[in-house]
């Protein structure tokens, strides 16, 4: 389907310019869709550089790369829903430049887009190892559909993987290899795992989960090189001389946003493109969403940029309700994300910034990985995280919306209803 048009541009002919968005991924059918379902009848260009169709990227180090999520259940929609509802998906397609002046899209073959309005859901980029030797086969990301496949491939009985990063993609790929067999060394720089994002007291809990399932953690650890013979990666060298043998080396050390067109396009980037709450950029045509946006959020009185699953998944609604000229479409959810690892499933809701708390509650031991984690500030409950406790998210994103002042010993104790506190 690569660079084939489905349905009509809305474009030329005389019909008025189309609403386009670069990036199909989740975020930018999602948009279409909300498009739609509110009444919009014009023109609709969904434009991506990948050749797959827009899919949800959770699976990738989830249920697909485990094998249990079949690839077709991975996709937003089905094949003919872009038809169905006049869609013009243009697949395999790189977009050069933005010129907001004259509404105009030129794609890199030097075809050109006219649009009325404008949505940016380019989403990121895995930041690259920048060491010697990590050019080599065998050296994996995972961000695409098909890096999933190159390390589900990779992780076969026996194998040894190192794992570079032990963030949120780094575990789930270490979990995902360990249950296939394999034998992981997961490689970190600071201390603990996840320690930015969830602190100490909450860090400790995964690294016991992944000792406990024979994984190697190495903390405060510093990669200089990738070894290898003939091209591919056979082991990664520390800083300390100390060499790991490697069969593939997955490296997860974060997401950049992808803005490069914004920024050539004169557009407003600090840490993604920065919008306001209706999710429109520096410029009143083109609005943002989804990992890229680095959006003004109401309720915490100042911008943030999420990298998860909800805000790919959510934003484009208010954004399609914005640029359609809906006043009241104000993006203001509460940030939420997932993971699943061996026997651990967990649900976060809030927003909390490294070294932004004051004080953790747990409700329920953490040594039986079934509590909740609360985060507090000033007695106030900024985010709570629910590990293998279910149905609470509700209760828990009113406590974090209502920014009141909870007694710490009622929040503490699992016989107190968390919507009466």
């Amino acid at each position: 389907m690569a660079g084939t048009d489905t349905g009509s541009t809305g474009a030329g002919g005389g019909r008025e310019r189309p609403v386009v968005i670069i990036g199909a991924s989740l975020g930018g059918a999602k948009a279409a869709e909300a498009l739609r379902e509110a009444g919009y009848r014009g023109g609709i260009v969904l434009i991506g550089e990948e050749h797959e169709r827009p899919y949800e990227r959770p699976p990738l180090s989830k249920g697909y790369l485990l094998g249990k999520t079949p690839r077709e259940k991975i996709y937003v929609h089905p094949p003919q829903w872009y038809a169905e509802h006049d869609v013009t998906l243009r697949l395999g397609t790189a977009v050069a430049a933005i010129d907001p002046a004259g509404h105009t899209v030129t794609l890199a073959d030097n075809g050109r887009v006219e649009y009325a309005k404008l949505l940016l859901t380019t989403g990121s980029v895995p930041r690259r190892l920048p060491v010697p030797g990590a050019d080599q086969d065998g050296v994996l990301y995972l961000r695409r559909v098909e890096d999933s496949d190159r390390i589900k491939a990779a992780l076969r009985p026996g194998a040894r993987i190192a794992v570079i990063g032990a963030g949120w993609i780094g575990l789930e790929v270490a979990a995902a290899a360990r249950e296939a067999g394999a034998e992981v060394t997961v490689l970190e720089a600071l201390e603990l795992p996840l320690l930015r994002v969830l602190g100490r007291e909450v860090a400790q809990v995964f690294a016991d989960l992944h000792r406990e399932h024979g994984v190697d953690l190495r903390f405060g650890v510093k990669v200089a090189e990738l070894t290898g013979g003939g091209g591919t990666v056979s082991g990664v060298k520390l800083a300390d001389g100390t060499t790991v043998a490697a069969d593939a080396v997955v490296v997860g050390i974060g997401i950049a946003p992808a803005t490069g067109l914004a920024e050539a396009a004169g557009l407003e980037v600090d840490n993604g493109i920065r919008t306001d709450r209706h999710l429109r950029t520096s410029d009143p045509d083109v609005y943002a969403a989804g990992d890229v946006a680095n959006a003004y959020h109401p309720l915490f009185d100042r911008h943030i940029r999420v990298e998860h699953w909800a805000n790919a998944l959510n934003q484009p609604q208010t954004a399609a309700r914005a640029l359609l000229g809906q006043p009241d479409a104000v993006y203001d959810r509460i940030p939420y994300f997932f993971t699943d690892q061996y026997d651990l499933g967990m649900e976060y809701v809030g927003y909390v910034e490294p070294d932004g708390y004051d004080q953790v509650v747990f409700r329920g031991d953490p040594a039986t990985r079934e509590f909740i984690a609360f985060w507090l500030s000033g007695g106030r409950v900024l985010a709570g995280m629910n590990v293998n406790v279910w149905d609470v998210t509700e209760p828990i994103r009113e406590l974090v919306r209502s920014g009141r002042v909870v007694d710490v010993k009622e929040l503490a104790d699992p016989d107190v209803p968390l919507d009466a506190l």
